[in-house]
């Protein structure tokens, strides 16, 4: 009877946890090999056209993805535009440096993909910007790996269901675990996606408080204080941007780890990778070895893609990402 009852109580957890477990078990690398077979060709090919045309496709494609999964989970919400009825995510003051070449980037690829009939209206707005964001970070030299599928776009979109949601460039590693934790990522997981600012730009007043403290950050390296410093004048133009990655700002790569280690994190959330103890090694390792970076990011990546993947009645499949059908 105990062994019984034992089988009841875990097919019980089981169904309970397919009801109420965030839904990853649904995606797989093939799941439009009858819908759409080429769909990641088509995808391919738009955001390569894309990214011809400017590199900030990579950076704002691969930033996109990450603030759509951080905010209700990785569902494009985060490209809807806003009505006179809903400010939408977008508009959030913590999204509105989102870089529109990355928006574009996923209007142009859902296009092409429509432009098939047997694929009109079949693959999600989220599944072209989880496809989109492997692509850039290809085309700009980094890993390829295999995307999970089979996300719906989600059904709600609101600026205030961003708050609280995005890090800061100001984080400890402690509020940086913590938030990525709510998401089932880990401290080396966090790690591995903080090495997308190898690409990418940032406006000085996410870091202004490190140059114009007195004394300056001591964190930072005395020579690339001074030089933000004569690109970040007190009352600089608020467009003005500044390299992530000082060294090799257009290219993926471990060059960021090699940063952190001299002293050449742009944001305090990034150079306390290296200063706390407890994540120093993992930035120790990674800057000597980039493939064993290139490894975590793809599971980091991969794990990332699972967040708060919406299916069945939470989800549709939009046919103009930016509005809801």
């Amino acid at each position: 009877m105990g062994r019984f009852h034992l089988i009841l109580v875990w097919s019980l957890c089981v169904s309970l946890c397919l009801l109420l477990c965030p839904t990853s078990a649904q995606l797989k690398t093939n799941y439009y090999a009858n819908i759409c077979p080429n769909v990641e060709s088509i995808v391919k090919d738009a955001v390569t056209k894309k990214f011809q045309q400017t590199f900030v496709t990579v950076p704002g494609t691969l930033r996109l993805f990450f603030h759509d999964c951080f905010v209700e989970g990785c569902d494009a919400s985060v490209i809807v535009a806003s009505t006179a009825n809903n400010k939408a995510e977008k508009d959030n003051p913590d999204n509105l440096s989102l870089a529109g070449d990355g928006f574009d980037t996923v209007i142009k690829a859902k296009a092409a993909v429509d432009a098939v009939p047997q694929c009109k209206n079949k693959v999600s707005c989220a599944d072209i910007l989880a496809l989109a964001t492997r692509d850039v970070i290809g085309l700009s030299g980094g890993p390829s790996y295999s995307v999970e599928l089979g996300r719906l776009d989600g059904l709600s979109s609101t600026s205030t269901s961003v708050n609280g949601k995005l890090p800061k460039s100001t984080f400890n590693l402690n509020q940086l675990n913590s938030l990525f934790a709510s998401h089932g990522l880990s401290q080396v997981d966090m790690v591995a996606l903080s090495g997308a600012h190898t690409l990418g730009f940032s406006h000085c007043n996410q870091f202004s408080n490190r140059i114009y403290s007195n004394p300056v950050d001591p964190t930072l390296n005395k020579a690339y204080a001074t030089q933000l410093q004569q690109m970040c004048p007190k009352n600089v133009d608020p467009d003005i941007a500044i390299n992530m990655d000082p060294t090799t700002p257009r290219t993926f790569d471990n060059v960021y780890f090699q940063n952190l280690v001299e002293g050449k994190g742009l944001f305090t959330s990034d150079q306390v990778l290296f200063t706390d103890s407890r994540s120093q090694p993992t930035v120790r390792r990674w800057a000597k070895n980039k493939a064993a970076f290139n490894q975590a990011f793809i599971t980091a990546m991969t794990k990332l893609g699972r967040v708060g993947v919406k299916t069945g009645k939470n989800g549709n499949i939009r046919r103009d990402c930016s509005v809801f059908n």
